[in-house]
């Protein structure tokens, strides 16, 4: 059975990944691309969760702020107040509190880049589990996050679903180069998604093996980071599930939304 998070919503999927930034003066994961993204029609956007110095979760990719700020503090070192006046003029910071709240029909799929975060984000996303994933390169980072969820998770709410982490997907990818059903199999155990790109390296990650034993066990596949129109539809018609996009009006355009 399909998580919410993925019923009753267009597909193939397209996630604006950190918002969506045409203007070089928004940054991404910023309100304003977030804003965007939503005007645009995007159902999904893919964000990155960090912590301020005084606890609060913002939608930030990097560890510190010197690609878009130029200033080379971590944001673990910033307090919100200052961060948000680092931001004002590139689009506006935004509170992964303030994007569940003021984004109430958007479906946020979420990287948990720092350790310190799980806790905090698990928090915030409790109650909101139907229409929230959360992820991490790091599968130990993944399951702090849904654990504190499921602490602090209202009586009868939704679990987040979640995708799996870099170990997890090696393993899966293993089992199908082994030939271990069973391995595939435990690998993909409690996981909605494998989001992957289509190479790492030479390697090639994205295959029609990895996309039919994915669906085998009710997973989707979503690959990024996909900009090229002529990619999109590759990928579609290879039988991935969804694309995680810069430009997701691109996206929505060149793909449609097709109900399932």
């Amino acid at each position: 059975m399909k998580h919410p998070y993925f019923v009753d919503a267009p597909y193939p999927r397209v996630l604006a990944h950190r918002g969506l930034t045409v203007d070089p003066a928004i940054a991404e994961n910023s309100y304003s691309s977030v804003a965007a993204a939503q005007r645009a029609g995007a159902t999904y956007v893919e964000s990155d969760c960090h912590l301020t110095r005084d606890g609060e979760v913002v939608l930030f990719h990097d560890a510190d702020l010197r690609r878009v700020t130029g200033d080379p503090r971590r944001i673990v070192d910033v307090d919100l107040a200052e961060l948000t006046a680092l931001m004002a003029d590139r689009g506006g910071l935004i509170t992964l509190r303030t994007a569940l709240e003021d984004f109430a029909t958007l479906r946020f799929n979420l990287d948990v880049k720092a350790a310190d975060a799980a806790d905090a984000v698990g928090v915030l996303v409790a109650g909101h589990g139907e229409r929230v994933l959360l992820t991490s390169f790091a599968d130990a980072r993944r399951r702090a996050a849904l654990a504190s969820a499921a602490r602090h998770a209202p009586s009868g709410s939704v679990a987040p679903a979640t995708s799996a982490g870099r170990e997890t997907i090696a393993r899966a990818i293993w089992g199908l180069v082994a030939r271990s059903p069973r391995l595939v199999t435990s690998s993909l155990v409690g996981v909605d998604a494998l989001q992957v790109p289509e190479r790492q390296g030479p390697v090639r990650v994205v295959t029609p093996r990895l996309i039919e034993a994915a669906h085998a066990h009710g997973v989707e596949v979503h690959v990024w980071t996909v900009n090229d129109p002529a990619d999109m539809r590759r990928l579609v018609d290879m039988g991935v599930d969804g694309i995680v996009s810069d430009r997701a009006d691109i996206a929505l355009e060149t793909l449609g939304q097709r109900p399932r």
